[in-house]
């Protein structure tokens, strides 16, 4: 693929920078990950509930504050507290009747009975609990204290239950969004064209496939851990708060919006500078993949002082980018905190001065209907502290997700790729057997000014053993992958007995496609799994057979420690290039294809293995259809007709006799390799 890579890296690099240039909704897809776990509902309900109660426990757990300081430590019990309360209410009740009767001010009378009122309820409250409190409450203070603390510890075991509950189903939730979200992000890769999968594109792949998943996992699960609990936490507190005093409450909420404005510039900092960060970590992932695969290169020319510089630069820019993120986090539990010590430093103040003077006005402004107690004030003041804490969590809630927005933009962007070569709605069937290959005046072009295939018009008999010659460059390999469908022409057409491939399903037409190509491939599997990756329904003794005829078989029982049970490492990395591609020979062998393509098959072995492969294929060619791309003169004996490509045009068909008299190209070509077939 020599001719292709300048032009797809051009390609490429145009559409990921016109991708980068998109900007979506806020969050948006963030978000659209999170909505993937929507569909296990329990599971959703679950998270929620958990939530609700935790939060509801969180603010009970604090509102014991108010019989503490009005009842325990004023030395009564509960049923001695609401007798003495009730008696205090019927003298102020009493006062206020007085006060209403003398009163001539309409507006102060309209006070005055509203302030009555307010005190007719609390009473009416306080007797209703009254018979309760004197059946089931302790008689004496120390046991009432006693009670108290006993009902803050079972609270808070059973909110410290819901929040194990609450966890592990956050957990599950956010498990199960991304488990669903590799499946589609790797089924929608596996899609694209073999274009899409240059050097330059897998790391880059990887990246997003281990590094950008990881944070969206920590994202949403921050989301569903904290980012739903905390606030319903800090909702309840607030809520608490109101129905002590509302007027209040919002008061020393004033300076929220402020807040607000300073975390909404913070947010879109975080997720532009997180973006930047994952696509320095993509290069480095790059840098390194390219090294260590390179790794003999690196140590034949000494090249180990230049491969740290350049990480050493890659892992600067990356390390600057970690310190801007930290600049940012830095600015926003700050931010919370002091906006969490405000309100509660407003409320002491206000609250302060409302109960030390015993006012309901706070500059000229209601703030209650009757002078709040001692009692009424810490707990409206724990409340605010209440709330301020799960406050700072969101902080940290903030920072993460911020970043896991970045990450899903990044994953998105891959994912809502349109596969570049789709299926037809209605697919035609392939023919059983196939009787012709025809290319119609073909072109191809990566991009405008990269015309790889110039009017190519070929056709090939079924049985015909057909080579492809010509300098490097010329479109050989673009040629022959272009009929499995890894690319589509430009114009132009590829016909199987009059049928167009690409109207038929690809799964189809690859079905009676073999490819050995020049590095064969091989996975870190046994030599069985790899012989039967094209054929996974085969029986042992058909992969026996098949070793057999690419002369595999022998070498697998007798060098193989365990055989075909031996995993052969990444690449096929224990075995030599010739036992790999007498493997990829068996493979092809296994699945009994009609057409084969010979990507330059044996171009890396030995002389000796050459030939056991061009033995091999010698027998397994015949009555098949195949096309063979090679510089090897040797392995053109086994052609019926050799097709001489320049430029990405046919410039001649032949023989070799009948080419070698008349082509120059050929000619350059096969003369040193005559004495081979000689």
């Amino acid at each position: 693929m020599d001719e292709s890579l300048k032009c797809v890296k051009n390609q490429q690099i145009q559409t990921v920078l016109g991708t980068l240039t998109c900007k979506g909704t806020f969050m948006r897809n963030f978000f659209r990950a999170v909505k993937i776990g929507l569909q296990y509902r329990l599971t959703c309900l679950g998270v929620i509930a958990c939530s609700l109660f935790v939060a509801f426990f969180w603010s009970a757990n604090i509102g014991t504050i108010y019989p503490l300081v009005e009842v325990v430590f004023q030395g009564k019990s509960g049923p001695q507290y609401l007798t003495e309360s009730i008696t205090e209410l019927d003298g102020q009740i009493q006062a206020k009747q007085a006060l209403i009767q003398t009163e001539s001010d309409p507006a102060s009378t309209s006070f005055l009975e509203a302030q009555l009122v307010g005190l007719e309820e609390e009473r009416a409250f306080k007797q209703d609990l009254l018979p309760i409190a004197q059946q089931w409450l302790p008689a004496t203070p120390f046991a009432t204290l006693i009670l108290v603390v006993c009902l803050m510890i079972g609270v808070t075991v059973l909110k410290d239950l819901l929040l194990m509950a609450n966890i592990i189903l956050s957990h599950r939730f956010t498990q199960l969004s991304v488990f669903n979200l590799r499946k589609d992000f790797y089924r929608r890769t596996l899609k694209m064209s073999v274009g899409s999968f240059n050097t330059d594109r897998t790391t880059e792949l990887m990246s997003r496939f281990t590094n950008d998943t990881e944070v969206v996992t920590h994202g949403i699960m921050q989301l569903l851990a904290k980012a739903i609990r905390e606030p319903l936490k800090m909702a309840t507190c607030l809520i608490a708060a109101a129905f002590i005093s509302w007027r209040l409450l919002i008061f020393c909420l004033i300076i929220v919006p402020i807040a607000g404005v300073i975390m909404g510039y913070l947010s879109k900092a975080l997720r532009r500078s997180n973006r930047k960060a994952m696509q320095e970590m993509a290069k480095m992932y790059g840098l390194i993949g390219e090294t260590f695969k390179g790794i003999v290169a690196v140590k034949a020319f000494n090249m180990e002082a230049y491969e740290r510089k350049r990480f050493h630069h890659s892992a600067k820019n990356y390390y600057l980018k970690a310190m801007k993120i930290a600049k940012y986090n830095s600015m926003t539990r700050p931010t919370t905190e002091i906006m969490g010590m405000t309100i509660v430093g407003l409320g002491m103040l206000s609250g302060g001065y409302l109960v030390l003077n015993q006012e309901t006005h706070l500059l000229g402004i209601q703030m209650c209907v009757n002078p709040m107690s001692f009692g009424d004030m810490m707990t409206f003041f724990a409340f605010l502290v209440g709330a301020s804490d799960p406050l700072r969590r969101i902080a940290d809630v903030f920072n993460v997700v911020q970043r896991s927005s970045a990450a899903a933009d990044r994953i998105y962007e891959m994912l809502d790729r349109e596969p570049d070569l789709p299926e037809i709605d209605n697919p035609l069937p392939v023919t059983q057997n196939v009787q012709r290959i025809e290319f119609k005046g073909v072109d191809y072009q990566y991009t405008d000014d990269c015309l790889v295939i110039d009017d190519v018009s070929l056709v090939i008999p079924q049985g015909q053993t057909v080579a492809l010659v010509g300098p490097n460059g010329c479109g050989k390999s673009t040629l022959a992958r272009m009929l499995p469908r890894f690319f589509d022409p430009c114009r132009g057409g590829i016909f199987i007995n009059d049928v167009n491939i690409a109207d038929v399903r690809k799964r189809d037409l690859r079905k009676k496609i073999a490819m050995v190509t020049q590095n064969a491939i091989m996975f870190d599997d046994t030599v069985l799994n790899n012989l039967k990756y094209g054929k996974r329904d085969a029986s042992l003794d058909e992969v026996i057979a098949a070793a057999k005829k690419a002369k595999a078989h022998q070498f697998i029982e007798n060098k193989l420690e365990d055989g075909y049970q031996t995993v052969i490492g990444e690449g096929g990395g224990k075995l030599s290039g010739g036992q790999r591609q007498r493997l990829a020979l068996a493979r092809a062998i296994l699945t009994d294809p009609e057409i084969i393509i010979l990507d330059e098959a044996t171009s890396q072995v030995d002389l000796e293995s050459e030939q056991v492969i061009h033995s091999v294929l010698k027998d397994f060619l015949s009555n098949r259809t195949a096309i063979m791309i090679t510089h090897r003169i040797s392995s053109l004996q086994l052609a019926d007709r050799i097709i001489v490509m320049n430029q990405g045009k046919v410039v001649d068909d032949g023989t070799h006799e009948e080419l070698i008299q008349r082509n120059t190209i050929y000619q350059s070509m096969a003369a040193p390799g005559l004495k081979d077939i000689a």
